[in-house]
């Protein structure tokens, strides 16, 4: 059973001032909980040990899907290919973060992954900012979370010049390149995760500046703003996936730029190898005595109850849960139907005693780095809440 504590929320015009302001549902019921998942200081610390564990063996199924050119079986576009090889063969391309939905990891129910949000993560603000503010709020000790994902972006930020290297050599080779950040015009969220990165990088101690995507410039030679200034780095919160099917054009001058060593952009393409939900099936199939894996297939399982995913989705969209005897006895709907199907076996999440299930979102930023939690049914749709926690 989850273990939950009572805190006094934040109230709005305080999370406004603090640039969070999608704190109400359309139903009028509040996004962030007065409520904390309590957790172990076991429980955390195995979370840590999990998303470490799970990254190196993407690392090793990436390597094996572009040995093997398993692009078609992950849902990959074709015209993304080239890049995301280039993207792979230099360690330039660094990735900055990601976010691992796990389930279990609470009340002795083994971790398992869900899946991987590698590309265009959000609740990062939530998780970076808001559960260290609600502790503050409520006098608790700030430093009772597994939440150091704000330190783990700034060092992951200098290793973009560090590399492997000790992050603390950052202003050694440092020469003034610059990152520009970019996300869609028009969505609070998405423009708010961009802009705390940027203050992360600026505090990690890079040039930065901030564009709308529309006001971005590209040209095989670059990447600039509106005034016609380069950048040797872009950030988009923008998923890969959208630009090879909704920009193809852009897709191929973003290959032409990578391939020219003209920019290098965050996420990097081979990001979109960890974010199918194919990825899934490769894991198992090389990793099958991992605790941490579900049996996964392109092909319906038979015989037990399993989770019918699109390889790219988001917020629970085309989700169906399918019983041992084949009926969906929940779904789902969205947009992402025509992505190809993954089938994983299902796994209980959490619950606490009003019968809330608990999704655990641990962030990952060179290693495993802060949880938070989001809170709804067996699929956790947009209407699910965030959830914090503290260590006791």
């Amino acid at each position: 059973m989850v273990s939950l504590q009572k805190v006094t929320p934040l109230p709005d015009s305080a999370l406004e001032e603090l640039g969070f302001t999608w704190h109400t549902d359309s139903d009028g019921t509040k996004y962030i909980s007065d409520e904390l998942v309590v957790l172990t200081p076991e429980e955390a610390e195995n979370y840590y040990t999990a998303v470490n564990e799970l990254y190196d063996m993407y690392i090793k199924a990436a390597e094996y899907v572009i040995e093997n050119n398993l692009f078609f079986e992950l849902g990959i576009p074709f015209n993304l290919v080239d890049i995301i090889k280039k993207s792979w063969e230099n360690d330039v391309h660094w990735h900055i973060y990601g976010r691992f939905d796990l389930a279990g990891g609470i009340d002795g129910k083994p971790i398992k992954l869900l899946e991987f949000n590698a590309d265009t993560p959000t609740a990062l603000f939530e998780t970076a900012i808001l559960q260290w503010a609600i502790l503050k709020h409520n006098n608790m000790d700030e430093e009772s979370q597994f939440n150091n994902v704000y330190e783990a972006l700034v060092d992951n930020f200098k290793r973009l010049i560090t590399l492997f290297d000790d992050p603390s050599q950052f202003e050694e080779f440092y020469e003034g390149w610059k990152i520009l950040f970019s996300s869609i015009e028009g969505d609070d969220e998405e423009e708010a995760t961009t802009r705390l990165l940027q203050q992360i990088a600026t505090d990690a101690g890079f040039v930065t500046e901030f564009e709308f995507l529309h006001n971005v410039k590209f040209d095989e030679e670059g990447i600039y703003d509106i005034n016609d200034n380069p950048f040797e780095y872009w950030f988009k919160l923008y998923p890969w996936e959208d630009i090879a099917i909704e920009e193809s054009d852009l897709a191929s001058t973003l290959t032409k730029i990578v391939e020219n060593q003209k920019a290098i952009i965050l996420n990097p393409a081979y990001t979109l190898l960890f974010q199918s939900k194919g990825m899934l099936k490769i894991l198992y199939d090389l990793f099958p005595d991992s605790p941490y894996l579900l049996q996964t297939s392109f092909e319906p399982l038979q015989g037990i109850k399993q989770v019918e995913k699109p390889a790219f989705g988001r917020e629970g969209a085309n989700i169906k849960i399918i019983e041992a005897n084949g009926e969906i006895s929940q779904s789902v709907d969205g947009p992402y139907d025509n992505f190809k199907k993954v089938y994983q076996e299902f796994v209980e999440l959490p619950k606490d005693t009003s019968g809330n299930a608990y999704q655990a979102g641990v962030f990952f930023a060179y290693e495993g780095c802060g949880v938070g939690f989001r809170r709804g049914g067996e699929i956790l749709d947009n209407m699910s809440k965030f959830v914090g926690h503290v260590i006791s």
